[in-house]
């Protein structure tokens, strides 16, 4: 080989090539800077926080809406229950009640029938779903249907008695029972009226919320608090005006009537008009009503009636009768109170001997006395 053959032969130059990081022969990706990777994680954490706060306000709107809409749900079986229990019970009821002279089984059997209705509206309003904030609302209108169901079961049980003729002092008491139920129905209504929309209307206030809260009145007028209203509508033995007697023949030729002589209570006379008696209260109380017969006959059967009021017109009242009594004679009748007195309020007593047939002067059949019981 020659010397210019040996220096046509090209060079060959080696180069080295950078070595790459780790991270770089791994993935093949140059490795961010410690500030780039610091940004990221922040990106990232605030949409992950972004992300909790949505879905917290999604979850509290939808509770907010599912809590608004039990609100509701309960407000309307409310008014749904309360309305069918005015519709459906009491207008037929008082409708009942007003038409006098019905058939004792029959008006028995049509009350029943309407308790019966009673008792499922409070079935129904046991499966209501009640909100917790207004457990207190649910408990009071439980109590108020209860107490129309009550109210109408003693109704039931006692008007076949009111109307026996000449049933004498069974079938008075029996309409006073029946009296007594009309508290009864009243108080449903005040219950209803002071312990349950409150609590309704307070509720849907708190979530700013319009509040539709149905009425109710059971009882369509205070008059039926009166037991001589009571009496006449249904058409029973009970007080005022005439005795039931006065329809029963033709009264003997002459003079006939009473007078009242006396009211005492124990050892105490009272005193009529305003001066305030102070009677001993107790649980037996009995008023000893002396009257006189000033006519020309003698007479049967004669009711004699003690009343009291007190404060929001609540009466007690107790009816005895007489079985005979003689031409210009005095007469006592024992009236014992079926239930206590209130103690240490002011009350207004009644006292009167009731018409007698063929009976003219009845101005002085009636006294009036203030008392207050005291221990």
């Amino acid at each position: 080989m020659s010397f210019f053959d040996e220096g046509d032969e090209p060079r060959t130059r080696t180069h080295r090539t950078p070595r790459a990081s780790g991270s770089a022969r791994a993935g093949g990706v140059a490795a961010a800077d410690p500030a780039t990777l610091r940004n990221r994680r922040l990106v990232a954490i605030g949409f992950v926080v972004l992300f909790v706060v949505l879905l917290s306000i999604l979850a509290k709107g939808c509770l907010d809406s599912r809590a608004e809409n039990r609100l509701k749900d309960y407000s309307r079986d409310v008014g749904s229950v309360i309305g069918r229990s005015d519709r459906e019970v009491s207008r037929p009821f008082f409708d009942l009640m007003s038409q006098g002279g019905s058939s004792p089984n029959e008006l028995e059997q049509n009350i029943s029938t309407l308790r019966n209705r009673a008792d499922d509206h409070v079935q129904d309003a046991e499966g209501f779903d009640v909100p917790d904030e207004l457990k207190t609302a649910q408990r009071n209108l439980l109590l108020a249907l209860d107490m129309r169901a009550a109210g109408l079961e003693k109704v039931a049980g006692q008007v076949r008695t009111a109307l026996v003729q000449d049933g004498g002092d069974e079938a008075e008491a029996a309409t006073e029972q029946i009296a007594a139920q009309m508290q009864q129905f009243l108080s449903s209504d005040v219950i209803y009226d002071a312990r349950v929309i409150p609590y309704i209307n307070d509720a849907f206030a708190e979530k700013d919320l319009p509040a539709q809260i149905t009425d109710s009145q059971f009882l369509p007028s205070l008059e039926w608090l009166d037991l001589e209203v009571v009496a006449d509508r249904l058409g029973a033995e009970a007080g005022g005006g005439e005795s039931p007697s006065a329809n029963r023949g033709e009264p003997a030729p002459g003079l006939h009537g009473h007078g009242l002589v006396s009211t005492r209570v124990g050892d105490l006379a009272l005193e009529p008009g305003e001066t305030a008696n102070r009677i001993p209260a107790g649980s037996d109380i009995a008023f000893d009503v002396e009257f006189a017969n000033q006519g020309e006959n003698e007479e049967r059967n004669v009711p004699v009636r003690v009343r009291i009021r007190s404060q929001g017109n609540k009466t007690i009242s107790a009816v005895r009768r007489v079985e005979l009594t003689k031409q210009g004679e005095n007469a006592t009748a024992s009236v014992p109170l079926p239930q206590a007195p209130p103690i240490g309020t002011p009350v207004t007593i009644e006292v009167s001997v009731e018409k007698v047939p063929g009976e003219e002067k009845v101005d002085n059949n009636r006294q009036t006395y203030t008392a207050i019981f005291t221990r």
